[in-house]
Protein backbone atom coordinates (compact mmCIF):
# COMPACT_ATOMS: atom_id res chain seq x y z
CA UNK A 1 0.00 0.00 0.00
CA UNK A 2 2.81 2.38 0.89
CA UNK A 3 4.03 2.10 -3.10
CA UNK A 4 0.09 3.10 -4.33
CA UNK A 5 0.35 5.91 -1.78
CA UNK A 6 3.85 7.01 -3.73
CA UNK A 7 2.58 6.00 -6.89
CA UNK A 8 -0.21 8.54 -6.14
CA UNK A 9 1.14 11.34 -4.96
CA UNK A 10 3.36 11.47 -8.18
CA UNK A 11 0.95 11.18 -10.25
CA UNK A 12 -1.26 13.94 -9.14
CA UNK A 13 1.39 15.87 -7.54
CA UNK A 14 3.37 17.36 -10.62
CA UNK A 15 2.69 20.72 -10.76
CA UNK A 16 0.02 23.45 -10.75
CA UNK A 17 -3.77 22.15 -11.29
CA UNK A 18 -5.46 24.85 -13.64
CA UNK A 19 -9.45 25.19 -13.15
CA UNK A 20 -11.40 26.69 -15.21
CA UNK A 21 -11.62 30.47 -15.45
CA UNK A 22 -14.64 32.18 -14.17
CA UNK A 23 -16.82 32.42 -17.27
CA UNK A 24 -15.05 29.95 -19.67
CA UNK A 25 -17.15 27.83 -21.87
CA UNK A 26 -16.78 24.11 -23.42
CA UNK A 27 -17.72 25.18 -26.52
CA UNK A 28 -20.43 22.71 -26.47
CA UNK A 29 -22.48 23.44 -29.26
CA UNK A 30 -21.90 21.94 -32.62
CA UNK A 31 -19.26 19.93 -31.40
CA UNK A 32 -19.21 16.05 -33.00
CA UNK A 33 -18.55 13.02 -31.23
CA UNK A 34 -15.38 12.16 -33.38
CA UNK A 35 -14.18 8.95 -31.27
CA UNK A 36 -14.88 5.32 -33.10
CA UNK A 37 -16.47 2.70 -31.47
CA UNK A 38 -14.23 0.46 -33.38
CA UNK A 39 -11.21 0.63 -31.10
CA UNK A 40 -9.69 -1.96 -29.30
CA UNK A 41 -8.85 0.18 -26.73
CA UNK A 42 -11.54 2.43 -25.06
CA UNK A 43 -10.30 6.35 -23.39
CA UNK A 44 -11.60 7.21 -20.43
CA UNK A 45 -11.16 10.77 -18.63
CA UNK A 46 -10.13 10.71 -15.31
CA UNK A 47 -9.74 14.18 -13.15
CA UNK A 48 -8.22 15.35 -9.56
CA UNK A 49 -10.39 18.03 -8.59
CA UNK A 50 -8.81 18.46 -4.89
CA UNK A 51 -6.09 19.74 -6.16
CA UNK A 52 -8.49 22.72 -7.10
CA UNK A 53 -11.88 22.87 -9.14
CA UNK A 54 -15.88 23.39 -8.75
CA UNK A 55 -18.46 21.84 -9.17
CA UNK A 56 -18.58 23.80 -12.70
CA UNK A 57 -15.14 22.83 -14.13
CA UNK A 58 -16.04 19.47 -13.80
CA UNK A 59 -19.35 19.80 -15.66
CA UNK A 60 -17.47 21.35 -18.26
CA UNK A 61 -15.06 18.23 -18.45
CA UNK A 62 -17.72 15.63 -17.84
CA UNK A 63 -19.75 17.46 -21.06
CA UNK A 64 -16.65 17.99 -22.94
CA UNK A 65 -15.65 14.02 -22.69
CA UNK A 66 -19.18 12.83 -23.63
CA UNK A 67 -19.55 15.21 -26.93
CA UNK A 68 -16.37 13.94 -27.76
CA UNK A 69 -17.68 10.30 -27.12
CA UNK A 70 -15.41 9.04 -24.10
CA UNK A 71 -16.58 6.32 -22.96
CA UNK A 72 -17.18 7.70 -19.34
CA UNK A 73 -16.13 10.42 -16.97
CA UNK A 74 -14.26 10.00 -13.56
CA UNK A 75 -13.00 11.65 -10.84
CA UNK A 76 -10.94 10.92 -8.17
CA UNK A 77 -12.33 10.83 -4.46
CA UNK A 78 -10.15 12.39 -1.76
CA UNK A 79 -10.75 15.53 0.65
CA UNK A 80 -7.55 16.86 0.81
CA UNK A 81 -5.31 18.61 -2.00
CA UNK A 82 -1.87 17.14 -3.00
CA UNK A 83 1.61 18.68 -3.10
CA UNK A 84 2.44 22.65 -3.47
CA UNK A 85 -1.18 23.85 -4.84
CA UNK A 86 -3.83 25.82 -3.10
CA UNK A 87 -6.33 23.44 -4.16
CA UNK A 88 -8.66 26.15 -3.99
CA UNK A 89 -11.72 26.96 -3.52
CA UNK A 90 -11.69 23.15 -1.55
CA UNK A 91 -12.28 19.84 -1.74
CA UNK A 92 -16.08 18.30 -3.30
CA UNK A 93 -17.86 15.53 -2.38
CA UNK A 94 -17.62 12.86 -5.25
CA UNK A 95 -20.83 11.67 -4.77
CA UNK A 96 -22.68 14.31 -4.51
CA UNK A 97 -20.35 15.55 -8.07
CA UNK A 98 -21.31 12.71 -9.85
CA UNK A 99 -25.23 12.50 -8.43
CA UNK A 100 -25.10 16.17 -10.30
CA UNK A 101 -23.32 15.04 -13.18
CA UNK A 102 -26.20 12.31 -13.88
CA UNK A 103 -28.70 14.73 -14.25
CA UNK A 104 -26.17 17.18 -16.48
CA UNK A 105 -25.04 14.24 -18.94
CA UNK A 106 -26.91 11.71 -20.43
CA UNK A 107 -24.63 8.82 -22.55
CA UNK A 108 -21.26 8.76 -20.44
CA UNK A 109 -20.43 6.30 -18.21
CA UNK A 110 -19.79 7.64 -14.59
CA UNK A 111 -17.55 6.83 -11.36
CA UNK A 112 -14.75 7.07 -9.37
CA UNK A 113 -11.22 5.87 -9.27
CA UNK A 114 -11.38 4.88 -6.35
CA UNK A 115 -13.67 5.79 -3.78
CA UNK A 116 -12.06 4.93 -0.03
CA UNK A 117 -14.12 2.83 1.85
CA UNK A 118 -13.00 4.19 4.98
CA UNK A 119 -14.76 7.55 3.73
CA UNK A 120 -18.69 6.32 4.22
CA UNK A 121 -20.37 3.47 5.68
CA UNK A 122 -21.00 0.75 3.49
CA UNK A 123 -25.16 0.63 4.14
CA UNK A 124 -25.49 4.62 3.57
CA UNK A 125 -22.75 4.20 0.54
CA UNK A 126 -25.01 1.74 -1.52
CA UNK A 127 -27.65 3.90 -0.87
CA UNK A 128 -25.75 6.61 -2.34
CA UNK A 129 -24.45 4.57 -5.48
CA UNK A 130 -27.82 3.13 -6.35
CA UNK A 131 -29.48 6.56 -6.47
CA UNK A 132 -26.31 7.75 -8.74
CA UNK A 133 -26.85 4.84 -11.05
CA UNK A 134 -31.20 5.48 -11.05
CA UNK A 135 -30.31 9.39 -11.67
CA UNK A 136 -28.25 8.21 -14.34
CA UNK A 137 -30.30 6.07 -16.40
CA UNK A 138 -27.83 3.36 -15.55
CA UNK A 139 -24.38 4.57 -15.96
CA UNK A 140 -22.74 4.16 -13.04
CA UNK A 141 -19.60 2.49 -12.85
CA UNK A 142 -18.06 2.18 -9.24
CA UNK A 143 -14.48 2.08 -8.05
CA UNK A 144 -13.44 0.70 -4.79
CA UNK A 145 -10.18 1.08 -2.76
CA UNK A 146 -8.78 0.20 0.77
CA UNK A 147 -7.69 3.85 0.66
CA UNK A 148 -4.10 5.23 1.03
CA UNK A 149 -4.18 9.13 1.90
CA UNK A 150 -4.04 9.05 5.90
CA UNK A 151 -3.44 13.25 5.73
CA UNK A 152 -6.50 13.48 4.53
CA UNK A 153 -8.15 11.51 6.89
CA UNK A 154 -6.72 13.33 9.59
CA UNK A 155 -7.53 16.86 8.42
CA UNK A 156 -11.37 15.84 8.35
CA UNK A 157 -11.60 13.29 11.29
CA UNK A 158 -11.88 10.35 9.80
CA UNK A 159 -10.34 7.01 11.47
CA UNK A 160 -7.78 5.99 9.51
CA UNK A 161 -6.75 2.18 10.84
CA UNK A 162 -3.97 -0.26 9.99
CA UNK A 163 -3.44 -1.36 6.59
CA UNK A 164 -4.68 -4.73 7.28
CA UNK A 165 -8.04 -3.66 8.83
CA UNK A 166 -8.86 -0.95 5.78
CA UNK A 167 -8.70 -4.26 3.67
CA UNK A 168 -10.86 -5.95 5.70
CA UNK A 169 -13.40 -2.98 5.62
CA UNK A 170 -12.78 -3.18 1.85
CA UNK A 171 -13.58 -7.17 1.03
CA UNK A 172 -16.52 -6.54 3.71
CA UNK A 173 -18.03 -3.73 2.07
CA UNK A 174 -17.61 -5.28 -1.68
CA UNK A 175 -19.16 -8.66 -0.22
CA UNK A 176 -21.73 -6.57 1.50
CA UNK A 177 -23.06 -4.30 -1.75
CA UNK A 178 -23.36 -8.01 -3.30
CA UNK A 179 -25.43 -9.21 -0.62
CA UNK A 180 -27.57 -5.94 -0.05
CA UNK A 181 -28.46 -5.69 -4.15
CA UNK A 182 -28.76 -9.80 -4.63
CA UNK A 183 -31.63 -9.99 -2.25
CA UNK A 184 -35.16 -9.90 -3.23
CA UNK A 185 -37.27 -7.12 -3.06
CA UNK A 186 -39.25 -7.35 -0.13
CA UNK A 187 -36.87 -9.61 1.57
CA UNK A 188 -34.16 -8.77 4.57
CA UNK A 189 -30.65 -9.88 4.51
CA UNK A 190 -28.33 -9.88 7.56
CA UNK A 191 -24.68 -9.28 6.59
CA UNK A 192 -21.80 -10.30 9.05
CA UNK A 193 -18.32 -9.20 7.83
CA UNK A 194 -14.19 -9.01 9.78
CA UNK A 195 -15.16 -5.18 10.44
CA UNK A 196 -18.99 -4.30 9.71
CA UNK A 197 -22.70 -5.84 10.83
CA UNK A 198 -25.52 -5.24 8.99
CA UNK A 199 -28.93 -6.92 10.36
CA UNK A 200 -32.17 -7.25 8.61
CA UNK A 201 -31.39 -4.57 6.10
CA UNK A 202 -34.28 -4.72 3.11
CA UNK A 203 -30.83 -4.16 0.94
CA UNK A 204 -33.19 -0.59 -0.66
CA UNK A 205 -33.03 0.80 -3.04
CA UNK A 206 -31.51 -1.41 -5.89
CA UNK A 207 -29.74 -0.18 -8.86
CA UNK A 208 -30.63 -0.05 -12.19
CA UNK A 209 -27.65 -2.08 -13.67
CA UNK A 210 -28.73 -5.62 -12.60
CA UNK A 211 -27.57 -7.58 -10.78
CA UNK A 212 -25.08 -4.28 -10.03
CA UNK A 213 -23.05 -1.47 -11.78
CA UNK A 214 -20.23 -2.75 -12.99
CA UNK A 215 -17.05 -3.09 -10.30
CA UNK A 216 -13.56 -2.02 -10.19
CA UNK A 217 -10.76 -2.87 -7.88
CA UNK A 218 -7.30 -1.85 -8.31
CA UNK A 219 -3.81 -0.64 -7.38
CA UNK A 220 -0.42 -2.26 -6.96
CA UNK A 221 -0.64 -4.65 -3.60
CA UNK A 222 0.66 -8.32 -4.34
CA UNK A 223 -1.52 -10.04 -2.64
CA UNK A 224 -4.76 -9.06 -1.34
CA UNK A 225 -5.62 -6.56 -4.12
CA UNK A 226 -5.31 -9.81 -6.73
CA UNK A 227 -7.70 -12.08 -4.63
CA UNK A 228 -10.47 -9.32 -3.92
CA UNK A 229 -10.42 -8.92 -7.63
CA UNK A 230 -10.85 -12.37 -8.63
CA UNK A 231 -13.73 -12.36 -5.81
CA UNK A 232 -15.27 -9.45 -6.78
CA UNK A 233 -14.14 -7.54 -9.68
CA UNK A 234 -15.75 -6.92 -13.31
CA UNK A 235 -12.60 -4.47 -13.79
CA UNK A 236 -8.73 -4.81 -12.89
CA UNK A 237 -7.10 -1.23 -12.66
CA UNK A 238 -3.18 -0.48 -12.26
CA UNK A 239 -2.61 3.14 -12.06
CA UNK A 240 0.74 4.88 -12.77
CA UNK A 241 2.70 2.15 -14.07
CA UNK A 242 5.32 1.00 -16.39
CA UNK A 243 4.00 -1.72 -19.01
CA UNK A 244 6.14 -4.71 -17.11
CA UNK A 245 4.47 -3.45 -13.57
CA UNK A 246 1.11 -3.91 -15.28
CA UNK A 247 1.31 -7.02 -16.98
CA UNK A 248 2.64 -8.76 -13.43
CA UNK A 249 -0.28 -7.71 -11.50
CA UNK A 250 -2.55 -8.86 -14.38
CA UNK A 251 -0.84 -12.76 -14.32
CA UNK A 252 -1.31 -12.05 -10.35
CA UNK A 253 -4.88 -11.47 -10.98
CA UNK A 254 -5.21 -14.02 -13.54
CA UNK A 255 -3.42 -16.75 -10.59
CA UNK A 256 -5.67 -15.34 -8.19
CA UNK A 257 -8.80 -16.51 -10.70
CA UNK A 258 -7.41 -19.36 -11.16
CA UNK A 259 -7.46 -20.29 -6.95
CA UNK A 260 -10.98 -19.53 -7.25
CA UNK A 261 -12.21 -21.02 -10.04
CA UNK A 262 -13.10 -18.28 -12.09
CA UNK A 263 -12.47 -17.40 -16.00
CA UNK A 264 -10.34 -14.77 -15.85
CA UNK A 265 -11.36 -13.17 -18.87
CA UNK A 266 -14.54 -12.00 -17.48
CA UNK A 267 -12.40 -9.35 -15.67
CA UNK A 268 -11.58 -6.16 -17.87
CA UNK A 269 -8.07 -4.97 -17.37
CA UNK A 270 -7.47 -1.32 -17.32
CA UNK A 271 -4.27 1.20 -16.25
CA UNK A 272 -4.51 5.20 -15.64
CA UNK A 273 -2.03 7.19 -17.43
CA UNK A 274 -1.24 10.86 -17.05
CA UNK A 275 -2.22 12.48 -20.26
CA UNK A 276 0.11 15.44 -22.24
CA UNK A 277 -0.30 15.44 -25.77
CA UNK A 278 1.01 17.71 -28.27
CA UNK A 279 0.85 18.60 -32.28
CA UNK A 280 4.58 19.97 -32.10
CA UNK A 281 7.18 20.05 -29.27
CA UNK A 282 5.65 23.31 -28.29
CA UNK A 283 2.77 22.41 -27.52
CA UNK A 284 3.57 19.33 -25.65
CA UNK A 285 6.23 21.78 -23.88
CA UNK A 286 3.10 24.40 -22.66
CA UNK A 287 1.43 21.16 -21.50
CA UNK A 288 3.99 20.01 -19.40
CA UNK A 289 4.50 23.28 -17.94
CA UNK A 290 1.24 23.65 -16.82
CA UNK A 291 0.94 20.60 -14.68
CA UNK A 292 4.57 21.24 -13.59
CA UNK A 293 5.91 18.24 -15.38
CA UNK A 294 9.43 17.28 -17.47
CA UNK A 295 8.58 16.28 -20.98
CA UNK A 296 11.01 13.55 -21.13
CA UNK A 297 9.79 11.95 -17.44
CA UNK A 298 6.01 12.33 -18.96
CA UNK A 299 6.90 10.67 -22.31
CA UNK A 300 8.67 7.60 -19.67
CA UNK A 301 5.62 6.89 -17.66
CA UNK A 302 2.16 8.38 -19.01
CA UNK A 303 0.45 8.60 -22.38
CA UNK A 304 2.80 11.60 -23.76
CA UNK A 305 4.12 13.61 -27.03
CA UNK A 306 2.64 14.02 -30.20
CA UNK A 307 -0.67 11.96 -31.04
CA UNK A 308 1.39 8.98 -32.90
CA UNK A 309 3.80 8.97 -30.20
CA UNK A 310 0.42 8.65 -27.53
CA UNK A 311 -1.16 6.28 -29.87
CA UNK A 312 2.30 4.49 -29.43
CA UNK A 313 2.58 4.11 -25.62
CA UNK A 314 -1.27 2.97 -25.08
CA UNK A 315 -0.55 0.29 -27.43
CA UNK A 316 1.55 -0.87 -25.61
CA UNK A 317 -0.02 -1.70 -23.00
CA UNK A 318 -3.08 -2.82 -25.39
CA UNK A 319 -0.37 -5.74 -26.30
CA UNK A 320 -0.36 -6.80 -22.54
CA UNK A 321 -3.92 -7.08 -22.21
CA UNK A 322 -5.20 -3.42 -21.04
CA UNK A 323 -8.50 -2.86 -22.78
CA UNK A 324 -9.58 0.36 -21.21
CA UNK A 325 -6.76 3.38 -20.37
CA UNK A 326 -8.28 6.14 -18.03
CA UNK A 327 -6.34 9.49 -19.30
CA UNK A 328 -5.75 11.72 -16.14
CA UNK A 329 -6.14 14.94 -17.08
CA UNK A 330 -4.61 17.62 -14.45
CA UNK A 331 -5.18 21.05 -15.98
CA UNK A 332 -9.26 20.71 -16.26
CA UNK A 333 -9.21 24.46 -18.36
CA UNK A 334 -7.58 22.56 -21.41
CA UNK A 335 -10.78 21.04 -22.84
CA UNK A 336 -8.78 21.70 -26.12
CA UNK A 337 -6.41 18.90 -24.79
CA UNK A 338 -9.41 16.68 -24.91
CA UNK A 339 -10.13 17.31 -28.11
CA UNK A 340 -7.37 16.50 -29.92
CA UNK A 341 -6.82 12.87 -28.45
CA UNK A 342 -10.43 12.24 -29.33
CA UNK A 343 -9.74 13.43 -33.03
CA UNK A 344 -5.98 12.18 -33.54
CA UNK A 345 -5.39 10.27 -30.91
CA UNK A 346 -8.19 7.44 -30.79
CA UNK A 347 -8.81 6.95 -34.52
CA UNK A 348 -5.25 5.37 -34.31
CA UNK A 349 -5.82 2.86 -32.04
Amino acid sequence: MADDAATAMAAVCGGAHSPLAAGATTRRAGRLVVMSSESTVSLRVFVEPQQGATYADQLAVARAAEDLGYEAFFRSDHYLKMGDVSGLPGPTDAWLTLAGLARETSRIRLGTLLTSVTFRHPGPLAISMSQVDHMSGGRLDIGLGAGWYADEHTAYGIPFPPLGERFDLLEDTLGALRELWDTPEGETVTVRGKRLAMVDSPGLPKPVQRPRPPMIIGGHGTRRTPDLAARFADEFNVPFADVDTVAAQYRRVDEACATHGRDPREIVRSAALVLCCGRNPAEIARRADAIGRDVDELRANGAAGTPAEVADAIGRYAAVGTRRVYLQVLDMSDLDHLELVASEVARQL
